[in-house]
């Protein structure tokens, strides 16, 4: 009897045909697990206030409940159901169905920026790895065998399509962590828990719901997940789960780029950065994961000045997620791999390629080098471009080169790289504080402050008996430049470092 009662209490039950545990569901009452009712979306309740007045079963489900249970509000909100994708869309005016490896619906609230996705999955079954349909490849070189299956597997077990419906209690055995399987209906305020998950949260332990080798070759993202949770939550890793981790991270290797690319960014910007990447160590996870994290977790670079400026910068990182602010992966990218772009810069120029495209080629290399295909694609790398390139226009404070600067749509993070540049050591504060007061300053404070900037200048170079360079660059004939039309762009006209020390460090 005592064995019923803790078998039921952890979520023990019956196993599937697989031999994954199928848990026994446990319906725990608001005055035991305490969720505020308070923290949850109103549109999520909607959502599943909708599905189940059509005669569907539907719970907010998986991180969302996991943080409502620890007292947080949860960013996200998603929402399992036993409706079909295309029930689901039958029931909302702005409902998209996406996906191919898992299908999902996503239901949409509001426009432009203050929009809020609803993330709603059907209920799915477990699939017996074993007897399931293998392909030889993977998502790009199996397409045609792909097309219109249900349920496949590569080579080594991983999951490349899980299409096929069935009831809650196996939806909750393929979910991974414990914590992540449980279910709460905002109308009854009840938490349907399967897997010992309200328990384990308690305990703030991590545990993989069946064997954690075979869950890892499902889905090897995993690795990366338990590792993400464990710096957000502070919680412990059980211990059969961890001791696979070293083992199964090659299979990442198999994993698309863009989403282990999708994944490393959801480390930077959990609000715990830098407990990210202590825990990506701790696991032997760092090198050779995340080729741009390899520059953080690299042992061999600890030394070179960038620890220093990366841990500031994920420091400034983690207090923006912490305060509520956007967090744009643009910047924190641009700061992981300014060192990269600063080392290979100046290589070029000392082989006497001009600043400019020298600036160019290195930035190019550091794309090739450590992001790959998703380097040369879309916004996020256009906006690195612009940090990057903007940080020796801050060299220039005289004219209008000042007036067109602070008009750039991306000065702001230009800026708060330059701050952090300052705060590394890398160069002046002097230049950095020059810059805040400047922005923020009057018109005949402005003004006051570029006559300031050039007298200093003019000291400087008299002390040094004449045109004198800028501190970490050799003396050199300066040649006298033609300035630039008022309104010209932050990289028209004018080769970036051109009569101006290149940038030593970067934010």
């Amino acid at each position: 009897m005592i064995k019923k009662f803790i078998d039921k209490l952890l979520g023990k039950g019956p196993k599937s045909a697989s031999g994954a545990p199928l848990g026994k569901r446990v319906e725990v009452p608001k005055e035991q697990h305490g969720i505020d009712l308070s923290l949850v979306d109103e549109r999520a309740i909607k959502v599943v206030r909708t599905l189940a007045e059509a005669g569907h079963e539907a719970y907010i489900v998986g991180g969302a409940v996991r943080d409502l249970l620890l007292g947080l509000r949860p960013k996200d909100f998603d929402v399992a159901t036993s409706a079909t994708p295309e029930q689901v869309k039958a029931l909302f005016r702005r409902a998209f169905i996406i996906g191919r490896r898992f299908r999902i619906v996503h239901v949409v609230f509001g426009r432009g920026r203050d929009h809020e996705v609803i993330e709603v999955s059907t209920f799915r079954a477990l699939i017996d790895a074993a007897a399931t349909e293998q392909v030889a490849g993977n998502e790009k070189t199996s397409k045609g065998e792909l097309a219109n299956k249900t349920s496949v597997v590569d080579a080594s077990g991983r999951v490349l399509r899980d299409n096929v419906w069935g009831p809650q209690i196996e939806d909750a055995a393929r979910r991974d962590f414990t914590v992540n399987a449980m279910y709460y209906d905002p109308q009854r305020e009840l938490v349907v828990d399967y897997h010992g998950g309200l328990a384990d949260a308690k305990k703030k332990l991590l545990r993989m719901i069946g064997d954690p080798a075979t869950r890892y070759r499902e889905d090897p993202v995993r690795i990366i997940r338990v590792v993400r949770f464990a710096a957000k939550l502070g919680f412990e890793i059980e211990p059969k789960t961890r001791a696979p981790i070293q083992e199964m991270a090659a299979l990442l290797d198999n994993v698309p780029a863009s989403r282990t690319f999708d994944e490393m960014i959801k480390l930077l910007q959990t609000g715990h950065a830098l407990a990210s990447i202590e825990q990506l160590r701790k696991q032997g996870l760092h090198r050779g994961v995340f080729p741009v994290l390899d520059v953080a977790l690299d042992e061999a670079q600890r030394h070179d000045g960038r620890e220093k400026f990366v841990r500031l910068a994920l420091a400034d990182t983690d207090r923006r997620v912490g305060e509520g602010k956007p967090v744009a992966p643009s910047f924190m990218l641009a700061c992981m791999l300014w060192h990269d772009v600063l080392d290979r810069w100046q290589k070029v120029k000392a082989q006497g390629e001009p600043p400019f495209p020298a600036l160019q080629q290195a930035i190019d290399a550091a794309f090739d080098a450590r992001i790959g295909d998703i380097s040369g694609r879309g916004k996020l790398a256009a906006d690195m471009r612009e940090i990057w390139m903007m940080q020796p226009r801050f060299d220039r404070r005289s004219g209008r080169v000042p007036y067109t600067l602070i008009e750039q749509p991306r000065f702001r993070a230009g800026f708060d790289f330059l701050r952090l540049r300052a705060d590394a050591g890398e160069i002046d504060a002097e230049l950095a504080e020059w810059w805040e007061d400047f922005s923020l300053g009057t018109d005949e404070e402005r003004e006051a402050l570029i006559e300031q900037a050039r007298e200093s200048e003019g000291k400087r170079r008299k002390s040094a008996g004449g045109d004198a360079e800028p501190a970490g660059e050799p003396a050199k004939k300066r040649r006298r430049r033609r300035r630039k039309p008022a309104g010209a762009g932050a990289n028209a006209g004018t080769p970036a470092g051109e009569g101006s020390a290149p940038p030593s460090g970067g934010d």
